[in-house]
């Protein structure tokens, strides 16, 4: 996972390789979307148990190849490097850092539309609505939920079981990417995609937020946050690494908040904190490339003890 981690880092996923020959996530996309028009459809009795199916599908359609992978490495440090190059595209570090940098910019230099525009690539939320502090908080939001989803869980799976497990978490995650949301297309049939996520990151989450907090200024103010204001999230999760985040900076995320279709009125993570604006977005990279550093040490460590 230290292999997987910093060839990310170092490189990302290229364009070129990506345009060649596309991402296992796009490759895992195209199954699921296959799936969703194929069985999503009947009673939602129907639909609920095709749900079912679907996300065993793909979860297997993942973690079957890398478990005969994994077979054919050899041991030792050939198989450690080799199998931290197949688990490199699953880790999401690079483009995750490089993504919410994008919005820093445009957003210190009061170009607002194009913050917005920036933005919108990495949430849900309706980007014409967003004022600075509005963009802010989606980016840093962005930032603290998927290192957990993007980096630490897929880590944490990948140490515990190799290959197939980071590369099932990939599939578990991209599923509840595409269908796990409370809509009324996916309320059934992906209900168990929702819920085999929720339970797969419920470690690598709190994991997340604590490492979050140990790479802050002031870790006990994180810690206090993240303990208060994390239950208030509507995720079982994502209130962990954000309100460790929102602690660590002192500012104020999540709130009520505008999708597509409807108004979110979401609780306060550190409520009466300051909004944050593109400093802060700059402060949150700083904080998240000292977490992924702290993970590293405690890989290394737990790879001396073994």
């Amino acid at each position: 996972m230290i292999v997987g981690l910093g060839v990310d880092a170092a490189l990302g996923w290229p364009d070129g390789l990506f345009a060649r020959i596309g991402h296992p996530v796009t490759w895992l996309g195209r199954l699921i979307g296959a799936l969703d028009r194929r069985w999503n459809r009947g009673a939602p009795w129907r639909r609920r148990l095709a749900g079912i199916a679907a996300a065993l599908t793909v979860i297997a359609a993942a973690a079957l190849p890398a478990v005969a992978l994994d077979r054919l490495l050899p041991g030792g440090w050939p198989g450690a490097v080799l199998t931290g190059l197949l688990a490199w595209p699953l880790i999401a570090l690079r483009s995750l850092r490089d993504h919410v940098a994008a919005v820093a910019g445009p957003l210190a230099a009061g170009d607002l539309p194009e913050a917005r525009r920036r933005v919108a690539l990495i949430v849900g939320r309706d980007p014409a609505k967003l004022d600075l502090a509005g963009v802010a908080r989606a980016a840093i939001e962005s930032l603290a939920e998927n290192a957990s989803d993007g980096v630490v869980a897929p880590v944490f799976w990948g140490a515990l079981f190799g290959l197939p497990g980071i590369a099932g978490y990939k599939a578990i995650n991209t599923l509840d990417s595409m269908i796990g949301h409370r809509t009324p297309r996916h309320e059934t049939f992906g209900w168990a995609s929702a819920r085999i996520d929720d339970l797969a990151n419920l470690a690598p989450a709190r994991l997340t937020g604590l490492l979050v907090a140990l790479a802050a200024p002031r870790p006990g103010r994180s810690l206090a946050v993240m303990w208060r204001d994390a239950g208030r999230h509507r995720s079982p999760n994502a209130g962990w690494p954000e309100a460790a985040m929102a602690g660590a900076l002192g500012i104020r995320l999540s709130g009520p908040r505008i999708y597509a279709d409807r108004r979110a009125e979401e609780p306060w993570l550190n409520e009466g904190a300051r909004d944050p604006g593109a400093a802060e977005i700059v402060a949150a990279l700083r904080l998240a490339r000292r977490a992924a550093l702290l993970l590293v040490l405690g890989l290394a460590g737990l790879a001396i003890l073994a």
